[in-house]
């Protein structure tokens, strides 16, 4: 196993497209890095520790932001508009049959169409978002009032951080390796790990080593779970059938076509928790309401919210559904049955066309449970945790362990693809 990772590092490093992909990847990611650690002026650091401590879903939008939230960076609402805007353009293909043939059968071109309406979206949904937080901000006197004009100038500032760092995550996307949102969010959270660490160090109590037991327990069973989970798979026996042309014989040969038990991979936990964090930054900022009606009932919504087991249980399904909507996006079970028919392809004892795709949807609606489930387990189990132990930290470092390994997965098998296309 050393021997194979010491030649695919050497072979990463020799090839010049590959290591100029993975060299872009790095000065992409410092850029970002050094955004996100210019702060907006005129921030009580002090207020802002505390109000983050005491607030669950700010702290899984820092999760969001690369970290910059807690420093109230020029990037301090991150992908968060981006990730919004590919969720509504998602769902908007259940609605719009014109919207699901762009994304789904139009091929290369379809998509990127698709995903020029994505960042065309994501323009106004930055500035909604960095004046909705700018104003709640100032509700609990992190930032200072601010007049007309200096409230525009941070608006515009923010929300064009949120553009910027989209164009960044496309550009890895498009010149580097891997998916660039998720390597933003994995970028931000890997860089938070020292200072984690060394509050930790500081604020470590003997009396709570069974907690700190049980976080690494989980922390195991996680990483683990989210290996499994995303290298397994079902195959689907195909064979080709035997064609003659001319002196040749064509096919008579039998393969598989897998299914992953999660076809969606880290998207549905991100979907997840940006849909979570909506009504939570809403009723924080009606709240404030001076209509008491509102007010009281942007206070209730808060409070159940806030509630870890309430939370837990609409995180759970909130995974659980986007897993199969996210699969059911990717994997279209009628397309994949024309494409076998048109290549001469069956699966054995299951008819062509109709038949084959009435075959795979049964398979990969009972592989997808198993994957939803277990990801919805592994998601809400450091709430189960927190709720054990009293210690919040948990559930934002299940979260973010869950995003990391994932995204180290897929980094690691798309270069590994790329390094088996060269040595081939």
């Amino acid at each position: 196993m050393w021997d194979a990772f010491v030649r695919k590092v050497r072979l990463i490093i020799e090839d010049e497209t590959l290591r100029n992909r993975v060299l872009f990847v790095l000065g992409a990611l410092i850029v970002f890095r050094v955004l996100a650690a210019i702060p907006i002026p005129g921030i009580d650091a002090a207020a802002l520790a505390n109000y983050l401590g005491n607030n669950q879903f700010l702290g899984l939008l820092n999760i969001f932001s690369g970290g910059g939230f807690s420093t109230l960076s020029i990037m301090m609402i991150g992908v968060s508009p981006y990730i919004t805007a590919a969720i509504v353009m998602q769902l908007s293909t259940v609605l719009s049959p014109r919207l699901k043939a762009l994304y789904q059968e139009e091929g290369d071109a379809g998509r990127q169409r698709f995903m020029q309406y994505s960042r065309y979206l994501t323009v106004p949904l930055s500035f909604i978002q960095a004046f909705g937080f700018l104003i709640l901000l100032q509700q609990n006197s992190i930032v200072p009032a601010l007049d007309a004009l200096h409230l525009l100038a941070n608006v515009c500032v923010i929300a064009g951080g949120a553009i910027l760092l989209m164009w960044i995550g496309e550009l890895i996307t498009e010149y580097g390796v891997g998916n660039g949102v998720s390597l933003i969010i994995f970028a931000g959270i890997v860089a938070g790990i020292p200072s984690a660490l060394s509050q930790f160090a500081f604020t470590f109590d003997v009396a709570q080593v069974p907690a700190y037991v049980g976080f690494a327990v989980a922390a195991a069973v996680i990483t683990a779970g989210v290996v499994f989970i995303t290298e397994a798979e079902r195959p689907i026996p195909v064979t080709y059938a035997r064609r003659v042309r001319g002196m040749k014989v064509l096919g008579g040969i039998s393969t598989y076509l897998p299914l992953r038990v999660n076809q969606a991979g880290v998207m549905p936990i991100i979907f997840a928790l940006s849909i979570l964090l909506f009504p939570q930054m809403i009723a924080s900022f009606l709240a404030q309401s001076s209509i008491p009606f509102i007010a009281s009932l942007a206070a209730s919504v808060a409070s159940g919210l806030a509630n870890n087991w309430l939370y837990g249980a609409l995180y759970f399904l909130l995974v659980v559904v986007f897993t199969y909507f996210y699969t059911a996006i990717t994997f279209e079970p009628h397309q994949v049955a024309k494409n076998l028919q048109k290549n001469g392809a069956f699966i054995p004892g299951v008819r062509p066309g109709g038949t084959t795709a009435d075959y795979l949807g049964t398979i990969i609606t009972r592989v997808t449970l198993v994957g939803a489930l277990f990801l919805g387990f592994l998601a809400v189990l450091p709430i189960i945790l927190q709720g054990i132990t009293g210690i919040t930290a948990l559930t934002i470092g299940g979260t973010a362990l869950l995003i990391v390994v994932s995204v180290v997965l897929d980094v690691v098998k798309k270069i590994d693809a790329q390094t088996s296309i060269r040595e081939y």
